[in-house]
């Protein structure tokens, strides 16, 4: 199931990471919510295969350990959401639907 292209109006803000704002719920290990607003990554549903992390032109993503979780134990993380240039190319290539870019 792709990332809720609605969560913004759905969920809350439960915290901040590396910059961003966390969309809950966050129930760790199992729940890890959105990460993100404009270039949001739903990390309950990122399998890390890294396809956003190789592909940005603007290298906003890095590689987050998200160990225990039941998807895999890294996640795409939008620590540099701010340089989007709403090329869409992580939302196209990632295989899971998992980001969803949103213009500021």
């Amino acid at each position: 199931m792709p990332i809720d292209p609605d969560f913004q109006k759905k969920r809350k803000i439960v915290e901040e990471h590396k910059g961003h704002k966390v969309w809950g719920p966050v129930e760790p290990p199992k729940k890890l919510g959105i990460h993100g607003t404009n270039v949001a990554v739903d990390w309950d549903i990122c399998v890390g295969d890294g396809e956003c992390i190789d592909n940005c032109p603007v290298s906003l993503y890095d590689w987050a350990e998200t160990l225990g979780h039941p998807t895999s134990d890294k996640k795409s993380d939008p620590v540099e959401e701010q340089d989007c240039i709403q090329c869409l190319a992580c939302e196209t290539l990632c295989p899971m639907q998992a980001i969803k870019i949103t213009p500021p």
